[in-house]
């Protein structure tokens, strides 16, 4: 029994560390991401993926982290995104729960909110 208890009880703590060295940082000032050190830019060309994706998105109505405009060109500004099937600059994930980021798509004024 005692046993059974120790190695519960490492299981959780080996658990809990790895939950700890998923810290996402925003960075509003270069409109970024940074997740397990790595940093992504929050624009860009981006590929929806089912799995092995670099950050997880969940499309809100409110309280965004940052406001997405779809476009077709000129992707180049924070909160422009194409969608493309190959040679993305980012990998996401459209989830609805455990998010890394939040994003509002909109039409006009793109970007990290105030």
């Amino acid at each position: 029994m005692k046993r059974l208890f120790f190695f519960l009880f490492a299981a959780t703590l080996i658990c809990v560390n790895i939950n700890a060295s998923d810290e996402v940082k925003i960075d509003k000032k270069n409109c970024t991401v940074t997740k397990n050190g790595k940093t992504y830019p929050l624009y860009g060309k981006v590929k929806i993926v089912d799995c092995f994706e670099d950050i997880k998105v969940k499309i809100v109505d409110c309280f965004e982290d940052v406001d997405i405009k779809v476009v077709d060109c000129f992707e180049d500004s924070c909160g422009k995104v194409k969608v493309v099937d190959c040679f993305e600059d980012v990998k996401i994930k459209i989830v609805d729960c455990f998010e890394d980021v939040k994003v509002k798509l909109v039409d006009h004024f793109e970007g990290v909110p105030n």
